[in-house]
């Protein structure tokens, strides 16, 4: 049985969703100074300097590759114009590129073309301009909040699955932090141009918490105003696709406090999720380093023999498997964070062999879930499969429980909230696969 008590918050704080097990589950600084190489006739190299620890690659404080020039012979492949620019200017998001060639500053043979889509053949001179990062805007929006427990020092939300956390290219609107200032009665937040968050498409806890001492003495918890001002409230994130708990600071005191306990490591986070396969051995320690994919920007992956060098960082996960599903097939394993990278449990999971059901990033695809259930399902069940694997929409990962000492009366403060119905849906489906039908 996996459960999981925990106290119950303040009497005197509003409280509106908090779980004391998952029985239900069961059957019952960054510093980076970037030149670009600007004409080649083969792939282009770019010469990186990097002071910086972190593993993300952040935008330059120097012009943010505003200006930044590529001229390329594609010598064969046979590629969507915005893939192809992407893939020869590492650090420049697909955001970033797209926003250029809409722009009017990428030539295909001479010829300007504005189509992100252009499909680019063997033989094409591409020329690429950078265009400059528009400063983004978080308006408030009356965006309906799961809150789960508020006072006046935090909030703690339990995020819907397919919710950004913050304002990117391409997710200005509909964000969490737009319904906060919106829910707090915040004013507009103005983004600067060199806001790192418009270049980064993820970005762990540990990198939040570095950017925000970075621009205010780390001496004085109490006089980090930026952090609140470019990012109201946010201390940690989840990812886009990942529903569950997360911690909000409604003022400059809280926001430095929790950030110091997510820098110590200190934050009690637990995840459920479902699995491609069944994790082995059943329960155990993931402490490998995490790095940006060299081949894939918006992917990390496990990196063997590093621990914090500048193209890695250490990551630590603790997993267990709750419940063997779908004969084998799937399993509902918990994991418990030491360390808070990008991407953490999803990359852990594809470093084990074990990929997320619906993680189509980390590999963990329908045609993978489909080869496994059928390999151990009964075959008159599989003609339901196609059906059921259609509803991994996103990665089945939820963060279930959250603990932290409440920044301004020191009180340990735990919640958990039951993951969501898609979640749920899959899992029971998963559960009762030998009796799997589909209503027409």
């Amino acid at each position: 049985m996996f459960s999981l008590s925990y106290s119950s918050a303040p009497s005197s704080a509003r409280t509106i969703c908090n779980s004391n097990s998952l029985s239900f589950l069961q059957r019952r600084k960054p510093s980076i100074s970037r030149v670009f190489s600007i004409v080649s006739s083969s792939p282009i190299v770019d010469s990186v300097t990097d002071e910086s620890t972190e593993e993300d690659h952040f935008v330059s404080n120097s012009g943010n590759y505003a200006g930044a020039k590529l001229e390329e012979i594609n010598g064969g492949e046979k590629l969507r114009l915005d893939t192809w620019i992407s893939s020869r200017m590492s650090g420049v998001s697909r955001a970033r590129v797209q926003s250029s060639i809409k722009s009017g500053l990428v030539k295909v043979n001479g010829r300007v073309v504005n189509k992100v889509s252009h499909v680019i053949r063997a033989g094409d001179t591409v020329n690429c301009t950078i265009s400059g990062m528009q400063p983004l805007r978080a308006e408030p929006e009356d965006i309906p909040l799961n809150i789960v427990f508020e006072d006046d020092h935090v909030l703690v939300v339990n995020k819907p699955a397919h919710m950004v956390v913050h304002p990117a290219p391409g997710n200005r609107t509909g964000t969490l932090v737009s319904g906060i200032l919106h829910h707090c009665r915040l004013p507009t937040v103005a983004l600067p141009d060199n806001d790192i968050f418009s270049e980064t498409e993820d970005i762990s806890d540990e990198e939040l918490e570095g950017f925000y001492s970075d621009q205010n003495s780390s001496e004085d918890l109490n006089s980090r105003s930026s952090a609140a001002l470019i990012r109201p409230g946010i201390v940690h994130r989840l990812d886009k696709g990942t529903s569950g708990l997360l911690v909000v600071a409604k003022d400059e005191h809280s926001h430095a406090h929790l950030s110091e306990q997510f820098k110590l490591h200190t934050i009690h986070r637990v995840y459920i999720s479902l699995t491609n396969g069944v994790p082995s051995p059943a329960s155990g320690r993931v402490d490998i380093a995490i790095g940006r994919d060299t081949n894939n920007r918006l992917r990390m992956t496990a990196v063997n023999g590093s621990n914090n060098t500048k193209q890695a960082r250490n990551a630590a996960s603790r997993y267990r498997v709750i419940e063997v599903l779908a004969g084998g097939a799937s399993a509902m394993v918990e994991w418990r964070l030491e360390t808070g990278r990008t991407h953490q449990i999803r990359a852990h999971a594809k470093y084990l062999g074990y990929p997320l059901l619906g993680d189509e990033v980390y590999g963990g695809t329908k045609g993978m879930a489909l080869s496994l259930l059928r390999h151990k399902t009964p075959s008159n069940r599989h003609n339901y499969l196609p059906e059921l694997v259609d509803k991994f929409q996103r990665p089945c990962l939820h963060a279930y429980a959250l603990g932290f000492k409440h920044p301004h009366t020191g009180k340990d403060m735990k919640f958990s909230c039951p993951p969501p119905a898609d979640f749920t849906e899959i899992l029971s489906l998963l559960q009762n696969i030998e009796k799997l039908s589909f209503k027409k």
